[in-house]
């Protein structure tokens, strides 16, 4: 859980109620976690995406390909 969902004021259950309902949406059943997003941004700061010209990184466990 991030520091967002703690401050929404749900309760623990309430909050993984509603990651369970969230993540059985996500084609890869299962919500990103924040380290994971970050490994994309780096990805693309870094000399290893220095080739990569006119492309979008879409980091969204697959949302945009349903």
């Amino acid at each position: 859980m991030t520091a967002a969902y703690s401050r929404t004021g749900l309760s623990e259950e309430e909050i993984a109620d509603f990651q369970a309902l969230q993540a059985s949406q996500i084609p890869l059943k299962r919500i990103g976690q924040p380290d994971e997003i970050a490994a994309a941004a780096l990805f693309l700061a870094s000399s290893d995406s220095s080739f990569v010209a006119g492309a979008e990184l879409v980091a969204d466990g697959g949302m945009t390909q349903i």
